[in-house]
């Protein structure tokens, strides 16, 4: 995507933060459907399910695609004030792109159905609630001939992303584009930057070197549960805090710096085994780990090794880097964007030894734009596009750590991928009166994993 006429947003988050203070696999078989897209100026129509921060950031960028007409019709979550406030916001960022009537917001669980029923075959239906529903509601699009958008993780055990990797072959057979929320896969510093790698600017990569460590954040809030709110909703809405859930802060922070990482080296890691613990919280308020660190092997014995942190008053770092037999190159340098991708001719990270920095080829383009723009280009051009089956394994390499840190154990990629305990088995079937997948002990406080005492591997 060479077009540059949209304007950048920071973030899904900083989004929120300027305008919002402002069917199971076996039920999809049938006939393909080979023309399920918008041709040229038609019309998409999108369906939002999950509107919280990442959700309405996700909205906002499809509603900024270039190329052509775009509309949001229907919403659905099941908090009704999370719906309000992204309603509010999307309304004052896009105006009349904005089409959700009334009657087409739904507060219920089974409200994904009825908001991509408002949808006709070809439209979009963006999946942004947590990762534990990921695959029903993939299965449903489907059934519906829906494009997706779904965000990141889309697994977090075994069970779901088999699931998930069935649900890809059957989208794959309907013609349906799907793009996952990994969106430093769309950023061009980095597509840049991995071109050069492969072409040999720091020969074969040994070693990569990521880390994310900022202070508490999303589901590290001190607190217990109030009395009066539902044990489940109040799991929902923490989701990070809670393994089944989400695979808690080590799958929805660190995904981003395993993939981008795993990217370079165009492979994904074969075993792990790790380091990682809780240290003077006292609250078990979530079943997180304070710090992780974990030591990722490849087939041909490249490491990565991924440090994370959430611990305030410490050292902040958020960068992933690559180094080889003739040099070192920096993945991402600050967060996700902008990335200040570079190549070094020593391991060494100064200017002198610099042999290439992104910035000649153009701006650098926010990646979350440019993966909605990527796939709205796809949809419109009926150009193959499904990102299920990466985002399914980036998923299974992250489930891979945080195991490996929870039991203490080394954890292949066949045994994360074969592993049978799913987190939270019939939650198709779940609603408002439904029991917890996790329940706290008399104290308040919930389980939490115990390397090298729970081996059982269901953390």
């Amino acid at each position: 995507m060479n077009d540059s006429t949209f304007q950048p947003l920071s973030s899904r988050r900083e989004f929120i933060k300027t305008t919002g203070r402002l069917a199971a696999v076996s039920a999809l078989a049938g006939v393909a459907l080979p023309h399920v897209h918008a041709a040229g100026g038609e019309t998409i129509r999108v369906a939002l399910i999950g509107c919280g921060g990442r959700g309405t950031g996700a909205a906002h960028n499809a509603l900024k695609t270039t190329g052509g007409p775009i509309e949001l019709v229907a919403m659905a979550d099941v908090f009704e004030n999370r719906l309000n406030s992204s309603f509010d916001a999307l309304k004052k960022a896009c105006g009349d792109q904005v089409q959700v009537k009334p009657e087409n917001r739904f507060v219920s669980f089974d409200g994904y159905q009825q908001a991509m029923d408002c949808l006709k075959p070809g439209d979009v239906a963006i999946f942004a609630t947590p990762p534990a529903f990921r695959w029903i509601h993939f299965g449903y699009a489907i059934k519906k001939g829906l494009n997706v958008f779904m965000e990141k993780p889309v697994t977090v055990d075994g069970p779901t992303s088999k699931r998930m990797f069935a649900l890809e072959e059957e989208s794959r057979k309907k013609n349906l584009k799907v793009g996952v929320g990994l969106m430093c896969r769309h950023c061009r510093a980095r597509e840049a930057l991995h071109d050069r790698i492969k072409e040999g600017a720091i020969g074969d990569i040994l070693l990569l070197r990521a880390y994310r460590m900022h202070g508490p954040v999303a589901s590290f809030a001190s607190g217990t549960r109030p009395a009066d709110q539902n044990e489940l909703l109040y799991q929902i809405q923490r989701f990070h805090s809670f393994l089944w859930a989400s695979g808690g802060a080590y799958n929805d922070f660190y995904i981003h710096n395993i993939d981008e990482c795993c990217w370079m080296k165009d492979a994904w890691p074969v075993k792990a085994q790790a380091l990682g613990g809780r240290h003077y919280r006292g609250d078990n308020v979530d079943q997180n780990f304070d710090v992780y660190s974990v030591e990722y092997t490849f087939e041909d014995g490249a490491k990565l090794l991924l440090e994370g942190r959430c611990m305030n008053g410490c050292k902040a770092d958020h960068s992933s880097h690559a180094h080889g037999s003739k040099g070192m190159a920096i993945i991402s340098a600050a967060g996700h964007w902008p990335t200040r991708a570079s190549l070094f001719k020593t391991q060494k990270r100064v200017k002198s030894d610099q042999l290439w920095a992104f910035g000649h080829e153009g701006p650098e383009l926010d990646p979350y734009q440019v993966e909605w723009q990527d796939l709205v280009e796809a949809i419109r051009g009926d150009k193959p596009y499904n990102e299920v089956r990466r985002g399914v394994e980036a998923s299974l390499v992250s489930s891979m750590g945080r195991m490996a840190a929870h039991t203490g154990q080394e954890v292949t990629f066949e045994e994360m991928l074969n592993c049978e305990h799913e987190f939270a088995p019939g939650l198709e079937q779940i609603g408002y009166s439904s029991a917890a997948p996790v329940l706290a002990a008399a104290d308040g406080k919930y389980p939490v994993p115990m390397p090298g005492i729970t081996k059982d591997r269901e953390y």
